[in-house]
């Protein structure tokens, strides 16, 4: 098990911090994440492991800034760290909005304790694991705007000729917007369409639309389909077992108990750590999908500090030639800029602990 490579490392802290980060982004709305840091002694210095919070409200983000976290000072193993964690109400200001959030700020604690471990053991998450950094291949994902036009691919690709893309259809996808995404980037250059099918009481919600999913699944033959929703219109869609082959999952993955769960055994599936909380139940899941042969690739959450590169590193130990959701930040900035990085991503030379750069 991969978890018990790194569920002994000992980790001190002596004290925690938060900072609150703010961005605009191409999807038109202002991105609010809390970045973690645990402080604590390695030899005669002191040494800062960081995490991520990408909890979407911006009032939790709020709230936690006047209410501070609970007391985590002390001596633990990550493993014990993390079982703490469990008896600790981490939204102290209030429940969130949503349970999953729950998770979100976990995995920022969590990730920050690992970032700490490594450090204060003078070692990295690579050489924990007995694993290689590999380069990291990325998509760009972005939403096509209102009403929806190719107008940001074209001037992506202007920047990068050969990127790819995850898109995210929505009923104002006719068939002639389609027709301009393929003459614009081609259809293999869309790797993945996000169809949304699973998110509740969200500002991306997508209603299912059988004549939507039967559009994108005809005219993008090789792109990975990820999360629809099936009902009694559309699931006869996926009964063609080469099309339940192109089927991923997001939304609805918190754990293994939901991967075992889905109407099918997957062949992709998106890995978001945050969704998963703990180092453990991320690091299970990624036992199985290696056992089983279920192809995975990373996701993001609009991260704003470290929480991004974690899951470019990650990607690098784990699926490193996956359609993999991580690209850098400047993508998600709301005008496309000069000098964007292109695929894929070559991993840092030298890197303490949970680190990208």
């Amino acid at each position: 098990m991969e978890y018990d490579r790194i569920a002994d490392l000992p980790l001190e802290i002596d004290a925690v911090s938060t900072d609150r980060l703010e961005r605009e982004t191409s999807s038109d709305f202002t991105r609010v994440t809390t970045v973690f840091s645990l402080s604590g002694p390695r030899d005669d210095d002191a040494v800062v492991g960081r995490g991520e919070d990408v909890t979407y409200e911006t009032a939790d983000h709020d709230r936690l800034a006047e209410t501070g976290l609970p007391d985590l000072a002390g001596e633990y193993t990550l493993a014990s760290f993390s079982e703490h964690l469990t008896d600790l109400d981490l939204f102290p200001g209030g429940a969130p909005d949503r349970e999953v959030f729950r998770n979100y700020r976990r995995w920022g604690l969590e990730s920050a304790a690992l970032d700490l471990a490594l450090r204060q053991n003078g070692t990295d998450l690579a050489s924990a694991l007995d694993r290689s950094a590999e380069p990291v291949r990325f998509v760009a994902s972005t939403r096509l705007g209102e009403p929806p036009t190719v107008d940001r691919l074209e001037r992506l690709r202007e920047r990068v000729p050969d990127l790819e893309f995850k898109l995210d259809p929505t009923p104002e996808w006719d068939a002639a917007l389609v027709d301009d995404i393929v003459d614009a980037v081609g259809r293999d250059a869309v790797r993945i369409l996000d169809l949304k099918g699973h998110y509740e009481g969200t500002e991306v919600d997508t209603p299912p639309d059988p004549a939507l999913y039967e559009r994108v699944l005809e005219a993008f033959p090789e792109a990975v389909i990820e999360d629809p929703a099936l009902t009694d219109e559309t699931e006869p869609l996926f009964d063609d077992p080469a099309v339940r082959e192109r089927v991923s999952w997001d939304a609805p993955i918190h754990g293994l108990a939901d991967v075992e769960a889905l109407p099918w055994e997957p062949d992709w599936l998106n890995v978001k750590p945050s969704r998963f909380g703990s180092l453990e139940s991320l690091l299970e899941t990624i036992d199985f999908c290696r056992e089983r042969g279920i192809t995975m690739y990373g996701g993001g959450q609009f991260e704003l500090g470290v929480g991004r590169g974690h899951l470019q590193l990650l990607a690098s130990l784990y699926y490193p030639d996956s359609p993999n959701d991580v690209a850098p930040g400047a993508y998600n900035d709301p005008d496309v800029g000069d000098g964007l990085p292109a695929s894929p991503l070559e991993p840092p030379a030298a890197v303490d602990g949970f680190r990208w750069d």
